[in-house]
């Protein structure tokens, strides 16, 4: 659909009308209130709770010359909980016939004065559920007639309200590919444009394991026994980090300053976990060259740990491989046997 404007003494434009509609995959759950830093342990089946997204922003970009693209228009808008409908999702992409929450607009494709013919376009979208600053201001630094790079670099920066709700932060992949191009693509050829995108997160999936042998339980000197009596996740990547790139952030060391923590995941005053426990959070990847090895690349997640009520700080490095080129971000595992306090090493898994 298309409609004529007059805009004062200008040439007439065309406006063509594209329904689009995004997908939120709902194998947890979702709550209308954002979703505090909190604490997630135990039940492996426990599920978590992640907020709608409540601001949209959508970057549309043209093909201005057979492999030429440059940002079209840029458009935002704010999402209530009731304009989140569930569904099962009937795309055709890897989530179909799964459930979802849809939201669907129309967004509004102006086209050039004189020439209203229509054109080869990609959509490119964030969703979060808290209000996102770029490194780049929309509309202004990031304007019509920029490259299709500059939007692909668009990153975001962080606060304490993003860092609580890195969860809840979505966008389109740049390198999700279906039937052969973006997935975000329509074409001037269709009788009537429309897209129908499932977004991902952009935040990997931290998921930490811990389990004292039962052989180390308990033990005749009590000073033999093993308890895990503190733990922290200590100089986490703090930003600016890539929205459409999400495997691509890049340092060339590890984070030593700068970062964030999460702390008192274990304490000496918490006994229900000093023998096992789960802990799960959300982190930014990112890929230190330093930790570069045998062609590998490795996410540096630097643990603070302490048994037995011991002062003295073991501070491991969880090198976690991880493909920068993926499409989507990983979910990383580690588990930790303790078999002897924690001045010697600990056995870990890691699955991708």
């Amino acid at each position: 659909m298309s409609v004529l404007l007059l805009t004062g003494c200008e040439e007439p434009v065309e406006e063509m009308v594209m329904p689009i509609t995004i997908s939120m995959p709902i194998s947890d759950s979702f709550s209308s209130q954002l979703v505090p830093d909190r604490r997630v342990m135990g039940d492996p089946g426990t599920k978590e709770q992640f907020a709608l997204p409540n601001y949209i922003y959508y970057f549309i970009a043209k093909e201005e010359s057979e492999g030429v693209w440059k940002v079209s228009q840029i458009e935002t808008a704010t999402a209530g909980v009731s304009d989140w409908v569930k569904k099962r999702y009937l795309g055709p992409y890897d989530t179909e016939g799964d459930s979802v929450y849809q939201y669907t607009e129309e967004l509004h494709l102006l086209l050039e004065k004189s020439k209203t013919e229509r054109f080869n376009g990609r959509v490119y979208i964030v969703a979060s559920a808290v209000e996102l600053t770029f490194d780049k201001t929309l509309k202004s630094e990031l304007k019509s007639g920029s490259s299709l790079d500059d939007l692909l670099n668009l990153k975001f920066t962080m606060n304490d309200g993003v860092k609580s709700n890195l969860q809840n932060i979505y966008s389109t992949p740049y390198n999700y590919n279906a039937y052969g191009a973006y997935y975000g693509s329509f074409y001037k050829e269709q009788n009537v444009p429309h897209l129908n995108l499932v977004l991902y997160h952009v935040a990997a999936k931290v998921d930490l394991m811990w389990n004292v042998a039962d052989d180390m339980r308990i033990k005749a000197d009590p000073s033999d026994a093993v308890r895990l009596t503190y733990m922290k996740v200590q100089n986490l990547y703090a930003g600016p980090c890539y929205v459409f790139k999400p495997m691509r952030n890049k340092l060339a060391s590890k984070v030593s300053e700068g970062g964030y923590a999460i702390d008192n995941i274990v304490t000496a005053t918490d006994e229900g976990r000093w023998w096992e426990g789960r802990y799960y959070f959300y982190a930014i990847p990112y890929v230190a060259e330093d930790e570069t090895s045998d062609g590998k690349v490795y996410f540096p997640l630097q643990m603070v740990m302490r048994t037995n009520g011991s002062g003295d700080n073991y501070q491991p490095t969880l090198n976690m491989q991880i493909d920068t080129t993926a499409v989507f971000v990983p979910w990383l595992r580690a588990n930790f046997n303790l078999t002897q306090p924690l001045e010697d090493k600990i056995e870990t898994k890691f699955v991708d």
